[in-house]
């Protein structure tokens, strides 16, 4: 067994930078957690290329003195802790003392902080986690951090490096996540020389909210509860206004951002029965609890939480959500103006050619006041009667008509074998046409229009009419091993997406491309849409794309192929025919005469059975029949 030894403070500090630092989201997410400890008001965050190369963090918080400043690159060094008991009732966001340590490890670093009240401040340089250079410092009250060249000494974990697009757009989100935290902030964030984000720091949550995520969320439900000793405050969506993904759903623990199945599950179930199949709501949710109630130190990267009661949590949010979603009405309120006084209309004086003007048309239907009728009586028994020789033969003229038929039926010929001798050599052969064969099966009709019914024998089938689509779409474009057949949009169609969504559709342009999408950037997590597949509708094609994102979210990498596939299903489920929608009947014939004849028919790419069937027997024994 090889000799233990104790590993170095170097190769510590590497290993604590592999679980704190990703990438240059990573780093500015424990920045600005910093920063909020501090007492900031105010936070700019500033990256040139997706923040590998230059990276600052600038706050006005309290700011550092020069011994502290040192400190704070130590491993496990934090003004957050004193003791044991205080790992129970944890209130900020960083406590560990890792996380300097660990940027600095794997970076270059230069920092320049002050207190209020001092004459100078500090200013640090360290290369690899080793401070190399310090001095005072003329500067602001606050702290600025520059993290420079990320990874420069660890080029293994820089390989797994993507686009400076998609580097940019995650440390986006991880600053627009801080936004929506803490909306008492003003946080900033300048990219490549372009201002990205601002929120006012008013700490209004509508504020932040719609400044992050655009006027598409302005129309969200607000949402105020207690339950017990918790808080629930934050913004949901209507549920005509779900997304096709869970990319937009955000959640807070005391200003901590986390990725909770409990809340997730609380937050769906509120919306049972209200919301289609395969959308989702959209949220912005802060729960606030006592902290010896939940567990924050249960992951590296505390993005994970445990609760104490579960069960109160869940019903904290489901209920908050759902009394927030009753109190709003869905539908506008009908306008009734008040019916005017009935009067008869004026009888109509000649009217010169030159000067012709519109008159507003008199109601027809009208209750007349007894006067009224009385003068309209009178006028119908002096009009002139019709003549008694003219009725009858008006009369005549419709009876004959209504005795035609409507159409004439013509016999069409019977096309049949005819035994003859044979033609002479210079007759040509006649073709003789072939009968067209009985379909063995009857289409009875369709129900709630979404499934058909069809009638065999001595059974029945219903088919759902959108799975059974949905599958015939996704085996032709699957067979389809070539480009798949694009359409060029006129007018381009925008999609705001989250911004990990917006960088890991940006970072498979390539697949997109074979899939018959064609994107390009636009700036502010928003996407042009100019081409998309000939089988896909434009109204479906936004929908389409995030679905395709969340897909490529998902991790599913195990292939090219399989990746592509799942595309292929969002593609058909987004074009094939919806239940619910109107089909005449050559497109319910085509439907199922497809399905009929070809047995491996069964599910639709998700899994949902296309078809199933009921014998006459099980009817009959329903019915007691048998």
């Amino acid at each position: 067994m090889p000799k233990i030894v104790q590993l170095s403070q170097h190769v510590a500090n590497l290993i604590a930078a592999g679980e704190v630092v990703e990438r240059p989201a990573s780093v500015v997410k424990e920045l600005l957690e910093n920063a909020v400890d501090a007492g900031a008001s105010q936070v700019t965050v500033e990256i040139r290329d997706g923040g590998m190369t230059f990276l600052r963090v600038t706050d006005n918080g309290c700011g550092m003195q020069a011994e502290d400043a040192r400190t704070a690159f130590l491993r496990h060094a934090t003004s957050k802790l004193r003791s044991a008991e205080d790992l129970a009732a944890i209130a900020t966001m960083g406590f560990r003392g890792e996380a300097l340590a660990a940027i600095a490890s794997v970076s270059r670093i230069d920092l320049l902080t002050k207190t209020p009240g001092a004459i100078a401040g500090t200013s640090l340089h360290l290369e690899a986690g080793n401070i190399t250079e310090e001095s005072e410092a003329g500067c602001p009250d606050g702290t600025t951090i520059i993290v420079r060249d990320l990874f420069f000494n660890t080029p293994a974990r820089m390989k797994f490096m993507k686009s400076d697009t998609y580097e940019g757009s995650r440390v986006a989100a991880a600053v627009q996540q801080q936004a929506l935290a803490h909306p008492e902030v003003a946080f900033k964030l300048i990219r490549d020389g372009k201002q990205a984000l601002s929120t006012p720091g008013t700490g209004d949550l509508g504020a932040a909210v719609y400044c992050v995520y655009g006027r598409e969320c302005a129309n969200m439900v607000k949402v105020e509860s207690k339950w017990e000793n918790y808080t629930l405050t934050g913004f949901v969506s209507k549920p005509t206004d779900a997304r096709p993904s869970r990319n937009l759903q955000t959640f807070f623990v005391n200003n901590r951002p986390v990725k909770s199945k409990i809340l997730i599950a609380a937050l769906e179930e509120a919306y049972r029965n209200q919301i289609m199949v395969g959308k989702f709501p959209a949220c912005v949710l802060h729960l606030y609890l006592p902290a010896n109630t939940v567990d924050v130190n249960v992951h590296p990267a505390k993005t994970e939480v445990k609760f104490l009661a579960e069960k109160a949590v869940f019903d904290c949010v489901h209920y908050g959500v759902l009394g927030a979603l009753n109190k709003t009405p869905d539908r506008p309120q009908v306008q009734f103006k008040p019916a005017p006084a009935p009067t008869l209309p004026p009888k109509p004086a000649p009217i010169a050619p030159q000067q012709s003007s519109p008159k507003p048309k008199a109601d027809f239907y009208r209750t007349m006041t007894a006067e009224e009728f009385k003068t309209f009586s009178a006028a119908l028994t002096d009009a002139p009667k019709p003549r008694p020789e003219a009725a009858a033969a008006t009369a005549a003229k419709i009876q004959q008509r209504q005795s035609l038929p409507l159409y004439s039926p013509v016999k069409l010929p019977t096309v049949a074998p005819v035994s003859k001798p044979e033609p002479a050599a210079e007759e040509p052969e006649q073709t003789v046409l072939p009968m067209p064969e009985e379909i063995p099966w009857h289409l009875v009709g369709e129900l709630y229009r979404s499934y058909v019914i069809v009638e065999q024998g001595e059974e029945a089938f219903l088919i759902d009419k959108h799975a059974a689509h949905e599958r015939l779409l996704f085996e032709k474009l699957k067979a389809n091993q070539e480009a798949i057949t694009a359409q060029n949009l006129l007018a381009p169609i925008p999609c705001r997406l989250s911004p990990e969504s917006c960088a890991e559709l940006l970072s498979n342009q390539g697949l997109l491309e074979e899939l018959g999408f064609e994107i390009e950037e636009f700036g502010d997590n928003t996407v042009l849409l100019r081409q998309i597949p000939m089988d896909l509708s434009p109204e479906d094609a936004a929908d389409a794309l995030e679905t395709i994102a969340a897909d490529l979210l998902s991790g599913r990498r195990e292939s090219k192929d399989a990746v592509r596939d799942e595309v292929l299903h969002t593609v058909a489920c987004k074009a094939a025919i919806k239940a619910g929608w109107h089909s005449d009947e050559k497109e319910l014939l085509a439907l199922v005469k497809q399905v009929m004849e070809n047995d491996d028919l069964k599910y639709c790419p998700h899994g949902r059975p296309i078809c199933i069937s009921l014998s006459k027997k099980q009817l009959e024994k329903q019915f007691k029949r048998a």
